[in-house]
């Protein structure tokens, strides 16, 4: 199981979608690929954009489909970033 801390990453706002593109790319992929579930750990994120849960996660499910957020775990989220999460999620499985 791979846990990423996202703070240390991204700062209190997660807002960069280069930088969520490269999470995505160099650490999410290469984990579920080992057959690994992986931890997006958002401690201290006080924030974030729809974009950049989107860069992060949206490709991942078209590649992979929906049952991969099984493989997924969102920690220590607030009820923004939870928000902004579950409409991505949400427009995901709709497309």
């Amino acid at each position: 199981m791979k846990e990423i801390n996202l703070f240390e990453k991204v700062g209190a706002f997660a807002e960069n979608k280069d930088t969520a593109r490269d999470i995505r790319l160099q650490e999410i992929i290469p984990n579920l690929d080992k057959g690994e579930d992986v931890i997006l750990d958002f401690e201290k994120v006080e924030s974030t954009t729809q974009s950049f849960i989107h860069a992060l996660i949206s490709d991942i499910i078209r590649k992979k489909g929906i049952d991969v957020l099984d493989k997924i775990k969102f920690k220590n989220c607030n009820d923004t970033i939870k928000k902004i999460i579950n409409i991505v999620t949400d427009y995901m499985q709709d497309n």
